[in-house]
């Protein structure tokens, strides 16, 4: 059943989509005559010899014709259980005072509620901490080291 379905959405699908799209190849590009050879030799691609054989046997058609059936059944079905359903958000704008309301009810952490000025700051303050400090002098005679202990 699924092999089939796919089979029938594929193929109506490939219909749809050949039938409204056909560009147009810009005639001056230097590029159009190789564009359009190769959109001439690839016209008919692809084709039911290219797809690969399935290994599972084709389901008689009776067997077919009962899951579309229970396919339909269960879809409207659903389609009465969602027209059952109350709908809250009639009003949109109120759901946007109440979510906006909700937000701001939120507390904020102090790190969230930075600028991005003071944020901007903080990460200079840190990259000059990070600076190296200048280079030690270096003299011609060397220092005695402490003796380990």
């Amino acid at each position: 059943m699924l092999m089939a379905g796919a089979v029938l959405g594929m193929a109506s699908g490939l219909s749809a989509c050949v039938g409204s799209f056909d560009p147009e190849t810009d005639a001056s590009s230097p590029l159009a005559p190789r564009v359009q050879a190769l959109v001439d030799a690839n016209r008919t691609y692809p084709r039911w010899e290219d797809f690969p054989r399935s290994s599972e046997p084709v389901p008689p058609a009776a067997q077919v014709a009962q899951q579309v059936n229970t396919l339909r059944a269960t879809g409207g079905a659903l389609a009465n259980e969602v027209s059952t359903l109350q709908w809250q958000n009639s009003d949109p704008a109120a759901l946007e005072r109440e979510v906006a309301a909700r937000v701001a009810a939120t507390p904020v952490s102090p790190d969230a509620a930075r600028t991005a000025a003071e944020l901007d700051a903080y990460a200079q303050s840190l990259r000059d901490r990070a600076k190296a400090p200048p280079p030690v002098g270096r003299t011609s005679t060397p220092q005695p080291q402490p003796a380990p202990q």
